[in-house]
């Protein structure tokens, strides 16, 4: 009437068991990755060169969303933004979510 301890083992190896009880959370780590890691490094390795070439004229989206073009690019960490006319900002280069057009290359005098 009652069930043994005998009955619910199931033969084999005892190792055996143990990889095949693992192959389910292997298999939803790699789907993890190629659906949400990869993509994501791939967005950001896209966002680091997109704030590598700014230069000036290009017109950007803020993270605040404020709209501008770049007056000057101050260094690696900085760039100024005219968002009127007159009206300059100074913004961490970090925080451009978008660059909506580009300006053209400045041109050397000499």
């Amino acid at each position: 009437m009652f069930v043994t301890p005998a009955f619910a083992q199931v033969p084999g190896a005892p190792g055996g068991d143990f990889l095949i009880s693992l192959l389910p959370f292997v298999l939803i780590f790699v789907v993890l990755y190629f659906l949400i890691l990869r993509p994501q490094q791939r967005r950001v390795k896209q966002q680091q060169e997109m704030i590598g070439a700014l230069r000036r004229g290009d017109t950007v989206v803020t993270a605040g969303g404020l709209i501008g073009k770049i007056s000057k690019v101050i260094d690696d960490r900085e760039i100024q933004v005219e968002v009127a006319e007159g009206v300059r900002v100074r913004i961490a280069r970090h925080m451009v979510a978008e660059v909506r057009a580009k300006g053209e290359p400045v041109k050397d005098e000499g």
